[in-house]
This record gives C-alpha cells, structure tokens and sequence, in this order.
C-alpha cells in the first residue's frame, strides 16, 4: 500500500517537471529562473496585492484596492486562457544549507513541525493562484485570493530531517468559473535527488478586490494527455465533494450498514446484569469518546493576519493540527505521528482581534490509527455569539496499538460514523515505521 501511495505522489506534475530536472531549469519565463525561498513567498504575495507589512496602514491599503474594481473581468471569456505550466513555480526551504531557519521547524525529538509546513502549502497555493491569474497591465492584482478547502494531504515519504533541504512545488491543475484547484508536492533532498514527501490538493477562490463577491478566473488550456488526466480528476475531485456533502450525516440518515456497525457497538456496552437500556459499560479496551476531549483558546493578533487583514488560514491550521496531534498523543499514550489531512473547509474568514475557540476529540479508531476531528469557532470581544469557522480532519498513526472509542449518545455515534468515513476515504494507509513519520 505504502509503494502505491508513493506512485500516486510521483504522478503528480508529470509532462511539466522532468525526472531529475534542476529547480531553476524548465521555465520559458527568465523571471521564474531565480527560485524562491520560501520566507520571500509572503512578501511576493503582498507585493502582488499591494499591502503594507504595517498594520496600521492596513485600512488605507485597502481603500486603495477598490480602484482595481476596473480591472475585473465581466465574464471568464474576457480572460485569456493559461497553460498549467504559466503557474508552476518550485519554492526552496534552505535548513540544510541556512541552518539558522530551523528552530521555527524544530521539534524537540528533533523532526520537522508539520503545522508549519501546512502554513507553508497555504502560502504556496496562494501564490500559485495569482500566478495563473497575473494581469499585466495591473500594478496589483484585482482578485483576492483566499484558500476554500484543503481536499487532501497524503504522506507519501520515509523520513523527513530538519537538516536537510526541502522543495515545495505546484501549479494549477483545474478550474471552474471561480475557484482553482491546486496540486502542490513536497520533497526533501538525500543525497544529490529531491524525493516525494508529501501530496497536496487544495482549493482556492478568487473574490473581488474587495473579497465581497466572486470574481472570474483564467480559462486553463491542456497541452498534454497527462495534463488531460489531471484536469479529469481535479472534475472527479469536485464529483466527490460534491457526493460527499451530500450524503453528509447532517443531511442524510446513515445507511443500513453504519446503522447495523451503531447498533451492534451500543449492544456490546449494555450491562449484562441488568436488563436495562441505561446501564451502560465499556467493553475491554476501550474508552468513551466524551474523555478524549481537549480544548485550547487563542487570541488572533495581528501579527497571524493574511494580506488581506483576516487572520492567515495557515496558522488556523497549525494550531488546530498541534491541538489533534495532543489529543491523538494523550489518547494514545506514546508519540502519533500523521498519515493523512483532508476535507478542510473554511467555512468563515476569521477577524483578527476574536477570540478562537479549538474543540478536539478521538471519533474513530482502528488498531493503531487515529482519526481526530476539530472543530473551530470564533467570538469577537464584543459579541459573545460563537460561530463556527472551520472543522478539521487529521489521521494519525500510533506506535503501538490504540484503544478502541465508543460513542454515549446518536450525536457522538454520527461523529463517530463521520470520522469512519474519512478515515476510509485514505489513499492508502502506511506501514508502521519510524522512518516514515512526521511529527507537530
């Protein structure tokens, strides 16, 4: 299983990155000859939007984004098409060779933070958003561009080394009217080769220079029958959100199956010496999915805010992983470590100056993964009325065999069926082996 999820990490980008290509070479455009790094990828993204670093200047900043109403096009036919390869960018993360980066990556069993390197991809899927949309004419670009959904994230790598160098790259691999898939992988270098860590697909929307409404995107021209094939499964890819919204335990009922697995695990917690509904005992091995809670609180500064002064969907990200990567480690009892993200939908941009309030809990276990479910919601100071924002779904995989999570109520018996669905909706699941995993 662990060989078929690296082929699927390595299809990735095939017809645009030749096997064993240099970072610098490829591009038919001089101004992407020189690779950036990726501390310069923010500040790119501010200079193409054209913002202060200073929060003070942030109102006057975007005032000036609404004369760039004019340059929004009125429908996607007045936009000229791109190429996959006009947004294909590789992004270098020096800790090898600048060994003064690696304290912010740095865990304490020395292995790499991934919470930051989900900052990292949110960055990047960004930039590589604005790339495919580029107006020449513009001095800054009209659309602002916020991440929708992180679809997937599949690891696909042996091991990960805070002292060796690691490449980020990616490009458009679909679009609709006004949203873009992006495809974006990870490798870290051994040796003199850059090898797959990681597969990212996210999605983003462009919105207008206000972020008020929706704003048209460039059509995408496919120049190639691998280009093709990832164009068909960015469609099968909206197919299958699409699907699974709508089968979604909030809409739909569980199906006979899920029933039949609910039943059966509430029949095993009866209480054989009474003859009682309500006398409830857990069965060997097991805990009540109520006690694998854990919670935290942050204060959104400013200094977490994206360009456009909402606060960046990449630290949301991070807290919220670090918060499941504890919850996974205390209900575990020894060190998790991630196999797979998916289905993070932003559902509310968060302001900066609210209150963030992170709800972690165990839904679902099968011997040594665990399936971890966050749920996040926002309070400003001057409203005490929470709402959520985001909910987050994060596997992991233990060293040692994890006790099985039983659900008390129907609320936590569809958490629990939720979190079964996600955690059966993985590539591939790895094989337990220390060299392959990654830390918060």
């Amino acid at each position: 299983m662990r060989r078929a999820a690296l082929r699927l990490c390595t299809t990735l980008g095939k017809g645009l990155r030749a096997p064993g290509r240099g970072l610098t070479q490829g591009s038919e455009n001089p101004e992407k000859q020189r690779v950036l790094h990726m501390h310069e990828v923010r500040d790119k993204l501010r200079e193409i939007v054209g913002v202060s670093t200073n929060w003070r200047d942030h109102v006057k900043a975007m005032e000036e984004r609404k004369l760039l109403q004019s340059f929004l096009a009125q429908s996607q036919k007045g936009l000229p098409p791109r190429r996959m390869k006009d947004s294909y960018i590789e992004v270098l993360l020096p800790l090898g060779s600048q060994p003064e980066l690696r304290e912010k990556y740095l865990t304490v069993q020395n292995t790499i933070r991934f919470g930051r390197i989900l900052e990292d991809l949110d960055s990047l899927g960004v930039l590589i958003c604005y790339m495919h949309t580029k107006i020449h004419s513009a001095k800054a670009s009209p659309l602002s561009i916020v991440t929708a959904l992180v679809d997937k994230i599949d690891m696909c790598k042996t091991s990960l080394s805070p002292e060796q160098d690691i490449k980020f790259s990616g490009h458009v691999s679909w679009v609709g009217k006004t949203s873009m898939e992006v495809k974006m992988q990870m490798f870290q270098l051994h040796g003199n080769e850059f090898c797959p860590v990681l597969d990212a697909t996210f999605v983003m929307v462009a919105r207008d220079s206000e972020n008020q409404g929706p704003a048209f995107v460039n059509p995408l021209i496919l120049e190639s029958p691998e280009e093709e094939e990832l164009f068909r499964q960015g469609e099968l890819n909206k197919g299958r959100r699409v699907a699974f919204s709508s089968t979604s335990l909030l809409k739909m009922a569980p199906s006979a199956e899920e029933r039949t697995t609910i039943h059966e695990m509430f029949l095993s917690t009866l209480d054989p010496k009474t003859i009682s509904f309500q006398s409830r005992v857990l069965p060997p091995h097991a805990v009540w999915m109520e006690d694998s809670k854990l919670k935290s609180l942050e204060i959104c500064h400013p200094q977490e805010r994206n360009i456009f002064n909402r606060i960046f969907g990449g630290f949301l990200m991070r807290k919220a992983y670090e918060l499941g990567w504890a919850t996974a480690c205390n209900f575990g009892g020894s060190r998790p470590f991630v196999v797979a993200v998916d289905d993070i939908m932003f559902q509310k941009p968060v302001e900066v100056g609210s209150l963030l309030f992170l709800s972690s809990q165990v839904c679902f276990t099968r011997d040594n993964y665990i399936q971890v479910r966050v749920h996040s919601e926002v309070a400003s100071l001057a409203n005490k009325q929470h709402m959520t924002t985001n909910v987050f779904h994060f596997t992991f995989m233990s060293e040692k065999e994890v006790p099985l999570v039983f659900p008390r109520t129907y609320g936590e018996s569809m958490l629990y069926l939720d979190g079964q669905r996600h955690f059966n909706s993985m590539s591939a699941p790895a094989n337990l082996r220390k060299d392959y995993l990654v830390e918060p």
